[in-house]
C-alpha cells in the first residue's frame, strides 16, 4: 500500500458525476480499491457537496443523480487532515498569494506539500502551482 495522494473536489465530482468521469479519474478509484488511501483536508467534503449542488441548481444534475452522488463520496475511506484551519491564516494564506490560488485551492496543495504527496486535480491554476512546488500530479 502507497501513501496515499490528495485529491481536490473536482476529482471527487469526476467521481460522483458520470458527465465529469475520466479513465485517469477511475484509475484512482481503483488505486484507493487497493489500498491507497485518499487524504483530503477537512474542507473536501463541503467543496464536493457544494459542487453538486451548483450543478443541481444550474440543472446539469438531477436531485436523484445528486443524492446518489453523495451517498457514493460518503462510502469513501478517506483520511481527513485537520491541520488546515490552524495553518490557513499563515502557510495556506502565504503559498495562495504566492501562486495566484484561492486559499481553498492553496489548501490541497499545502496538504500534499507537507505530507509529501502526489495531488489529482483538474484545476489548471492548482496543477501548475504544484508542479512550481515539485508536487506530483496524478491527472
Amino acid at each position: 500500500m502507497s501513501e496515499g495522494f490528495v485529491a481536490d473536489s473536482s476529482v471527487g465530482v469526476a467521481w460522483a458525476v458520470p458527465a465529469q468521469a475520466s479513465a485517469a479519474a477511475d484509475e484512482l478509484l481503483d488505486r484507493m480499491a487497493a489500498g491507497t488511501p485518499l487524504v483530503v483536508p477537512a474542507l473536501w467534503p463541503f467543496e464536493v457537496a457544494n459542487s453538486l449542488l451548483v450543478l443541481l441548481r444550474r440543472k446539469k444534475l438531477l436531485a436523484a443523480e445528486r443524492d446518489r452522488a453523495i451517498a457514493a463520496l460518503a462510502r469513501l475511506p478517506l483520511v481527513v487532515d485537520d491541520d488546515g484551519p490552524r495553518l490557513a491564516l499563515g502557510t495556506i494564506s502565504e503559498l495562495a498569494a504566492e501562486h495566484g490560488l484561492s486559499v481553498y485551492d492553496a489548501t490541497y496543495l499545502e496538504l500534499a506539500v507537507r505530507r509529501k504527496l502526489p495531488l489529482a486535480s483538474r484545476d489548471e491554476a492548482l496543477r501548475k502551482a504544484a508542479q512550481r512546488c515539485h508536487v506530483k500530479l496524478l491527472l
